[in-house]
């Protein structure tokens, strides 16, 4: 089956108002920017992103938090990304903190259709017990907090029982893929992309290089085509556009 889209505008024309989206990325590696910025063309507003981060202030999903088409995050990482922290401290953005390995395995869950697991990443704390701030009013204070979650024993010691994560839509980013949608990641790229990949329903690549079926060798694919339902391939242009956040030099 040939997965590849004529354009990145084709392939999020259906992602809808409302849509749950997971977005591959770690930092600035590995962030599908063609597909995100052609779902902000394509207009999609109060959408609900599960992601490492937010983008940067101006990049990646940043440009959707500016425009205000963001209305739930689901991360670990909030980082120097301005614009995140202002609109979740004055409460125009719902935002779940989710320590950074536990959300990995949620969405590889999720992926997997496994409802929930247990881990002891949280015990003792507000992750577990409740009381994280998901929204605040404008005044500063809480509007919404998060709530306990279930906790047992196992062998004399606590876990702290987390769902799985599954959304509509995924974009992801790869370095290679073919057009039956097999995917292979670069370094740090495959640190979430795989994992958001299989979250999603409706699962969008854009990839750096598209090759033809069988020249992607069985031990090289990290991310096998059954959970890939679009393919865009990317100009040499778009797959070379990759901004550096803290460029930093030697001194003489």
């Amino acid at each position: 089956m040939d997965k590849v889209s004529p354009s990145a505008d084709d392939a999020v024309a259906d992602i809808g108002d409302g849509s749950s989206l997971a977005v591959g990325g770690f930092g600035l590696s590995g962030v599908p920017n063609v597909l995100i910025e052609a779902l902000h063309r394509h207009g999609a507003d109060r959408l609900s992103v599960v992601s490492n981060n937010c983008g940067v202030d101006g990049g990646g999903l940043g440009i959707l938090l500016a425009a205000g088409r963001i209305a739930r995050v689901t991360g670990s990482y909030v980082g120097t990304n301005r614009e995140f922290a202002r609109r979740y401290l004055t409460g125009e953005l719902e935002l779940e903190l989710v320590p950074q390995g536990t959300l990995a395995e949620r969405l590889r869950a999720g992926g997997c259709g496994i409802p929930g697991f247990f881990t002891p990443a949280g015990v003792g704390t507000q992750v577990a017990d409740g009381g994280l701030p998901w929204r605040y009013h404008a005044d500063g204070t809480v509007a919404l907090a998060s709530p306990p979650k279930e906790v047992r024993d196992f062998d004399g010691r606590r876990y702290v029982l987390e769902r799985g994560i599954t959304t509509d839509f995924a974009l992801v980013r790869a370095a290679r893929g073919d057009r039956h949608g097999n995917l292979v990641f670069n370094k740090a790229a495959r640190n979430f992309n795989p994992l958001a990949a299989m979250a999603g329903r409706v699962t969008i690549a854009e990839v750096e290089e598209l090759v033809e079926p069988g020249d992607l060798g069985p031990d090289e694919i990290h991310l096998p085509g059954v959970f890939v339902r679009r393919v865009v391939a990317l100009t040499p242009h778009q797959a070379a556009d990759k901004a550096i956040e803290r460029r930093t030099v030697r001194q003489r």
